[in-house]
């Protein structure tokens, strides 16, 4: 297994958005034992609190907290069989109750990944509910707005006003603006296959993404 040093290091290059190194860290990460997968924050840079305590690396994340980042804030945290990357200028609910079922991104940036469920997971924007399953997926919130991209997986997104659609995804193939009821087409933004990958290892996988795909966006 790899090193403290070792997963600093490679933490803050993939902020950075480099994915040197990339293999060979999942591999180690892989193989060490599911059951010392380290929970909480994992990494912390710039202005981070949680339930406006300050934060910092190790400290834990659980359900019921709220965790907010600055203008320059990033967080990286593991809950369950969960990991999250938490952008700058981000607040994310995990309500009161299973962390892994259900959180409220009310501004800002978050990538998650999370395991498979025999029940459908939860996930909330101000202008739609989205259930999801074994899903990897990056939202963006705004007040009237929302971004959803499913990287890989299964989901059910319904609007506050408008119809739901279910859809699955192997990479990133239908990301989508949410606005006052509608669903349009959007690009892939903000999130890249190296982060979702280091998620993944976070949380003791290995990413489905097919082979031969990766890079940035």
């Amino acid at each position: 297994p790899m090193t403290e040093f070792e997963r600093r290091l490679f933490l803050r290059s993939m902020a950075a958005g480099a994915a040197g190194g990339l293999t060979a860290w999942v591999q180690q990460a892989l193989a060490a034992d599911p059951k010392s997968l380290k929970q909480g924050l994992s990494s912390v840079s710039g202005d981070v609190s949680v339930n406006g305590k300050a934060a910092s690396e190790g400290m834990a994340v659980a359900p019921g907290d709220v965790v907010e980042t600055g203008p320059v804030g990033r967080a990286v945290y593991v809950i369950g069989d969960s990991a999250f990357m938490q952008r700058p200028n981000s607040r994310v609910d995990f309500g009161d109750t299973a962390a892994a079922s259900f959180l409220r991104v009310l501004t800002g940036g978050l990538l998650s990944v999370f395991g498979k469920s025999r029940r459908q997971r939860q996930l909330a924007v101000t202008v739609a509910t989205i259930g999801i399953r074994g899903t990897g997926c990056y939202i963006e919130a705004e007040e009237r707005k929302a971004y959803f991209c499913l990287c890989f997986g299964a989901a059910e997104v319904q609007p506050m006003k408008g119809r739901p659609i279910s859809y699955t995804t192997t990479h990133h193939e239908k990301p989508l603006w949410i606005a006052d009821g509608v669903m349009q087409a959007a690009g892939v933004i903000n999130h890249t296959d190296a982060e979702v990958i280091m998620l993944e290892a976070l949380a003791g996988r290995r990413s489905p993404f097919p082979s031969g795909k990766s890079g940035r966006y």
